[in-house]
């Protein structure tokens, strides 16, 4: 069976250095840092005080009042960057969309963490009556965000999240990539949302000692590769690429902006947080990628790395308790 090739058409983001792509780019190129003190929730006890939030964000400016509170924050930034990507694209305005050939395959990690959060306090602050939300689930859920992209726009093709906490999104990519290159579909709405700084998304990665506690210097606090790191700095927003069968793209005269040729997802099977010593996960992961796109390592031009700013002294205490 002869695969497919797969482009990419479109893009959208809302990062904490910028609402739109455009303007995330041009803050990534100026150097500008997405870390300051928290403003979501008052982190005066906790022992990390900043995160990269998105700034100056108003449900209300994208959805009707009644519609935003139906859903968490994290599927506000879904439909909004898929909203911006598709735009980009111009896919559905055009004659050969067909809404059955175009899935929506997303990934969240933990959902929505803060709906989670509200609605346990409130029922523990209450006599334990069950007083819930009706929308509590369908907000929390991390297949909602998908969800509401594909109802937004009509879109019947495949729709799924992936779950697999730091890689959600790679690997909602990694499927979208391979099914239409199998044929199953003609282009999809495919990347990530995450809005886990809360209370209880804080205070969970301080209690695993994951969290950089730079309070004195957020701007500075990420530093993966420095000898000094300690921990990485919580962040939220969303991304979402179009990606599309070549021939379908070059049909309708879409801009493509680059090609998906090959795509190599692992397991370590090592530790919950740890990395292999030997790297085994990150070396089968290049060498599947790099098999399955057909290419030599000496080819590639630019690395895009996954560094956690996880200080050592800490993997050591985990495995301690561990033990």
């Amino acid at each position: 069976m002869e695969l497919k090739r797969v482009v990419v058409t479109g893009v959208g983001a809302i990062s904490p250095i910028g609402n739109t792509v455009e303007e995330t780019w041009q803050n990534m190129l100026n150097g500008k840092s997405g870390a300051a003190p928290i403003t979501l929730f008052d982190p005066s006890k906790f022992k990390t005080q900043f995160a990269c939030e998105v700034k100056n964000f108003d449900a209300t400016e994208y959805f009707d009042r009644k519609e935003a509170r139906k859903m968490d924050r994290f599927s506000h930034f879904a439909v909004v960057v898929a909203d911006e990507a598709l735009k980009n694209s111009g896919l559905i305005e055009h004659p050969s969309f067909d809404p059955d050939r175009v899935g929506v395959i997303w990934g969240s990690g933990i959902g929505g963490l803060d709906t989670f959060q509200q609605e346990s306090i409130a029922y523990g602050k209450g006599d334990g009556t069950p007083r819930f939300n009706p929308f509590f689930i369908p907000k929390m859920i991390a297949d909602i965000a998908g969800g509401h992209i594909s109802i937004k726009y009509g879109l019947r093709g495949p729709n799924f999240t992936t779950v697999s906490a730091c890689a959600s999104s790679t690997n909602a990519m990694i499927d979208a990539f391979n099914y239409i290159r199998l044929g199953m579909m003609d282009a999809c709405v495919t990347g990530g949302s995450e809005a886990g700084v809360t209370e209880a998304g804080m205070g969970g990665f301080n209690a695993m000692h994951a969290l950089s506690t730079r309070n004195d210097s957020p701007e500075t606090a990420s530093r993966p590769f420095d000898k000094d790191r300690d921990g990485f700095v919580l962040g939220e927003g969303g991304a979402c690429i179009i990606l599309e069968e070549y021939e379908h793209a070059k049909k309708r005269g879409a801009n493509i902006l680059a090609e998906v040729i090959g795509a190599g997802p692992s397991a370590e099977a090592h530790h919950i947080t740890a990395p292999h010593p030997d790297g085994l996960g990150a070396k089968a992961v290049m060498e599947n990628a790099l098999k399955d796109a057909g290419i030599k390592a000496q080819e590639i031009g630019y690395i895009n790395v996954h560094g956690t700013s996880t200080p050592l002294g800490d993997v050591a205490e985990l495995k301690a308790i561990k033990a």
